[in-house]
């Protein structure tokens, strides 16, 4: 693989969030290989990811979504406050629009899956540290999908989680203290703009996305 012979010579200095370590020694291995990118400190969980950053202070960071005690958009959210402003790529398995949305709008400059190229990994990391946004085409073409649907309001998002749970519009109101008559004027607009005939199906629908987790 070698480093680019567009590399800066300064060594770009890197942490990694993940709480797989196998996941962490693999990128370490990828980015040791290259002159242009150092590995400063591996965090397992969103918090010590959070503590890392402020006490390295590192150059990007290469952040899962999927972790205990803070997830990466939380961690994200929070890094976003700093300045100057984190530089940070998401790596990650979830190839669901929604996370892809919520991550990039929170301050994600990259977004990769784990079965990234190396190449693409390192190049990525170079693009953010040069102040750019990079995606995948595949990633690029998915958010643009996603931005085509129509977004769901947080009480919207709120009962759908709750239909996820097999709550009745009557259980519903009662969680989230509005009338019945309120739930079931949401549950047709969620309806109606997830394309779905029904609960299953929007249930179905929203799980596909991203929007609520039924596993």
């Amino acid at each position: 693989m070698g480093s680019s012979s567009e590399s800066t010579e300064k060594q770009i200095r890197v942490l990694i969030a993940d709480d797989h370590p196998i996941v962490r020694e693999g990128l370490v291995a990828v980015l040791g290989l290259e002159s242009d990118l150092e590995v400063i400190g591996q965090a397992h969980d969103g918090e010590e990811a959070c503590r890392l950053y402020m006490q390295l202070r590192p150059d990007v960071l290469v952040l899962d979504l999927r972790m205990p005690k803070k997830d990466g958009v939380e961690v994200v959210t929070e890094l976003m406050s700093q300045r100057p402003r984190p530089r940070i790529i998401v790596l990650t398995n979830s190839a669901k629009a929604e996370d892809l949305r919520r991550a990039l709008t929170a301050g994600a400059k990259g977004y990769l899956l784990k079965g990234a190229e190396p190449d693409e990994v390192c190049n990525t990391i170079r693009e953010v540290y040069a102040g750019r946004s990079s995606l995948s085409r595949d990633v690029a073409a998915k958010l643009a999908d996603s931005m085509t649907q129509p977004a769901l309001s947080q009480r919207e998002l709120q009962i759908l989680k709750q239909m996820a749970l097999g709550k009745s519009n009557k259980e519903i109101g009662q969680v989230l203290y509005i009338s019945e008559y309120t739930v079931k004027n949401h549950v047709k607009s969620i309806l109606r703009k997830l394309n779905a005939i029904g609960r299953t199906e929007a249930i179905a629908i929203a799980s596909e996305r991203g929007l609520v987790n039924i596993g």
